[in-house]
């Protein structure tokens, strides 16, 4: 069984789900006694387990049970080498549904391929913005297909969408993690940039998710990568270490 987005689930649920993982039996809906059923659980979600068990917002005892094997799942905007052939896998769906052909324009193709792949696409919904950025531009595209100016368009009204996002998260204090010397002899490109840097470790599972999301285009030009490790040098060039953020 799959269960997607468990940390979602109440204290009550929590409880039942524990007993049907231990005692392999669970009451139906609508139904006044128990069955049993032996299966094999997985969970998916997007939120730290860990934390919320600390807070009480989720069982310890159930994430004990569930927390066996764990694997982290990279975004859509870590995975910008896969965005070309899912915009095409989107485009043949919509296709097949409407039974009808509709393309980019090679210009707006290339324009919305490079803003994609950009650090401006944050992709915050993954694949669902993907899924409803290709589907407004064929419902507004005419003769089946999509122009610059569509194209362009639906640029922005991503970029509003992610900005008025990110305009509504909390600030990074540096003085949380450097000396107010030390702050005031780095230049504020500088700050600005630490901001950035810290943001992303904080907002990341490991060293390695990070430095695939601040390295997301250069990483791919290189032959080997070790993402860690530039996160590593990165943040020592601030004189910060690892065990402050992860």
């Amino acid at each position: 069984m799959f269960l997607d987005e468990v940390g979602e689930l109440g204290l009550d649920e929590q409880a039942m789900l524990l007993k049907a993982i231990e005692e392999k039996e669970f009451m139906p809906f609508g139904s006044d006694h128990t069955i049993k059923s032996d299966f094999q659980l997985i969970a998916g979600t997007n939120k730290n387990l860990s934390q919320q068990a600390n807070s009480g917002e989720f069982r310890g005892d159930l994430l004990a049970r569930i927390d066996l094997w764990t694997y982290q799942l990279p975004s859509l905007k870590d995975r910008i080498e896969d965005i070309e052939a899912n915009i095409d896998f989107e485009l043949n769906a919509i296709q097949n549904k409407k039974k009808t052909l509709i393309k980019f324009n090679k210009s707006a193709r290339a324009l919305y391929l490079e803003f994609s792949k950009s650090s401006q696409a944050t992709w915050k919904n993954n694949f669902r913005d993907l899924n409803a950025s290709i589907t407004r531009m064929t419902i507004l595209c005419d003769g089946g297909r999509i122009n610059d100016e569509i194209t362009l368009d639906k640029i922005e009204r991503l970029k509003n969408k992610w900005n008025a996002h990110n305009s509504q998260t909390n600030t990074i204090d540096l003085e949380d993690y450097l000396s107010c010397e030390a702050i005031d002899n780095l230049d504020y490109f500088d700050q600005a940039q630490l901001r950035t840097i810290i943001e992303t470790c904080l907002d990341s599972k490991s060293m390695a998710d990070a430095g695939r999301k601040l390295f997301a285009v250069s990483r791919l030009k290189k032959t080997t990568t070790n993402d860690s490790h530039r996160v590593k040098v990165l943040l020592s060039k601030f004189g910060i270490t690892s065990m402050q953020l992860f």
